[in-house]
């Protein structure tokens, strides 16, 4: 396991990181850590790996873009200071583009993307002692579905920056290909975003091995 003993792991994000999780802060019992892959992530931490201690924060907003996270990133980043961050997101910043076409305003290109990610990275990355970057996806198994694609280029972004910053990778879009080999994306996700059960317990799992989850 590549987190350490008493860790603080700061987990930020869109709907998918927060679901449902407390407010202002997603930390403690009962659901406040959200219904989803990051509640999984706690409680898998938590039995298998009782003897760290590894202290789960859920700062996930609903319907956040990454110009959203730059916003508040001093608040619930730099002020929490955890000793792994995971980041996951990119998923509005795409759907944006496909959902309210005219709205270009609310756009987040490509370019800006990863320029904001870069930056906020770069001015973090020193005092963590871990950092995952997860990237954004669309559960549909068409590589040429036009949503799908651009997905997978802000997937390559995402790559592309955990290199340069020392990052784990953990390619979710690859996660749920595996699974939709085998079944129909409505299993799933009914809108190919928001996952239930099934879906958060894929991305929990993909990011638990890319940490060293083992037992």
């Amino acid at each position: 396991m590549k987190i350490a003993k008493g860790s603080k792991l700061v987990m930020i994000g869109d709907s998918i990181t927060d679901a449902g999780r407390a407010q202002p802060v997603g930390e403690g019992g009962g659901e406040a850590l959200g219904r989803g892959y990051v509640a999984y992530v706690d409680a898998l931490l938590a039995a298998a790996y009782p003897e760290l201690a590894v202290r789960v924060v859920n700062v996930g907003t609903g319907g956040n873009t990454v110009r959203d996270l730059k916003a508040r990133w001093q608040r619930d980043v730099l002020d929490l200071a955890p000793d792994w961050l995971s980041v996951m997101i990119g998923i509005n910043d795409v759907w944006r583009q496909f959902d309210c076409p005219r709205q270009s305003e609310i756009h987040v290109l490509l370019e800006e993307y990863e320029q904001t990610c870069d930056a906020l990275l770069e001015a973090t990355r020193p005092s963590l002692a871990g950092l995952v970057l997860m990237t954004p996806y669309f559960i549909e198994p068409n590589k040429k579905d036009p949503m799908r694609a651009q997905m997978d280029r802000y997937g390559a972004a995402v790559r592309k920056l955990a290199k340069k910053h020392d990052a784990i990778f953990v390619d979710t879009q690859a996660a749920f290909d595996a699974v939709l080999a085998h079944c129909h994306p409505m299993a799933i996700a009914w809108d190919r975003v928001h996952p239930n059960a099934v879906g958060h317990m894929i991305l929990a799992r993909a990011l638990l091995a890319a940490v060293g989850f083992a037992r």
